[in-house]
């Protein structure tokens, strides 16, 4: 930590707990609401899922059509991975490209959004030029502009990118604008105080206070991204999860799509499980204050 937010974060605690008299030996045992390991429950949760899965049927509660078999979607992945299913294509081909699509537009977003993010919440300027485009299109679903967009770019890789790069792109910069407002005028003041410049203040208070919101952003927009996929894979995709779950469900091999279902499913959760563990260790006070 550089020695303008040591100097403003020791300075913002002071003030905060100064007048603030000792926590009574009652209350210090209290957990905060939400607080603690939920691995426990999580695991019986979704062991508890995978049974009634099994026994709906296994004893013939749904039919197959409708809901295949976990033994079923177990031999669909199976004959995917070897590419022994329509078009050909191996799961790992559909895998790469959908990752390519969906992580490459995430970083892009990524990369365009926090800043512009960050203007809009420190610039009046910015916030009056940005904020109406932004707040136009981010309720649109993707379905809405793809037509638009395939006739701007083409049926080639760029309209796929662009679409799930604009389901990604509002909720970050929506999450870095607010998170500005984390930062607080003590703490921008003391920095100004210490003769910190207008970017030194950006880069050591306001970006720091504001990676919380940030982080929740990109957590969110890769859920948007994923379920954007679908969509933007219905363009003249011949590779992708999602056009080999929609090529599926054309001949109604419904354990290749719950088995596609699933595995998009579980690469988002392992995602937001990997975004978890960083923003425990970039952000630690979050939720502490």
């Amino acid at each position: 930590m550089s020695t303008i937010e040591t100097a403003v974060f020791k300075n913002v605690s002071v003030k905060a707990t100064a007048p603030s008299a000792k926590p009574s030996r009652k209350l210090s045992g209290y957990r905060l609401p939400g607080e603690g390991n939920a691995l426990g429950l999580s695991v019986l949760s979704v062991t508890a899922l995978l049974l009634l899965w099994w026994a709906a049927t296994t004893f013939h509660w749904v039919p197959p059509l409708f809901l295949p078999s976990p033994q079923a979607v177990g031999r669909a992945f199976v004959d995917a991975w070897r590419g022994d299913i329509q078009g050909g294509q191996p799961l790992a081909a559909h895998l790469g490209w959908s990752a390519l699509r969906v992580f490459g537009a995430f970083a892009l977003a990524a990369v365009t959004a926090v800043p512009i993010g960050l203007a809009m919440g420190v610039s009046r300027t910015a916030r009056g030029l940005l904020d109406p485009p932004i707040e136009f299109y981010r309720p649109l679903p993707p379905l809405a502009y793809l037509p638009l967009v395939v006739i701007w770019l083409g049926i080639d890789e760029r309209a796929k990118i662009v679409v799930i790069y604009l389901a990604c792109f509002a909720p970050i910069a929506m999450a870095a604008r607010a998170g500005v407002r984390s930062a607080t005028r003590e703490q921008i003041n003391a920095a100004y105080a210490l003769g910190a410049s207008f970017t030194q203040v950006v880069g050591h208070v306001i970006l720091p206070a504001a990676l919380p919101e940030i982080l929740t952003g990109l957590r969110i927009a890769i859920g948007f991204g994923w379920t954007t996929l679908v969509a933007a894979e219905m363009v003249a995709a011949t590779v992708g999860l999602g056009q080999m779950v929609l090529n599926a469900s054309s001949f109604l091999c419904t354990d290749l799509v719950v088995m596609g279902i699933v595995l998009i499913g579980a690469i988002a959760w392992a995602f937001d499980l990997a975004m978890r563990a960083i923003e425990g260790r970039v952000v630690p006070w979050k939720g502490r204050s």
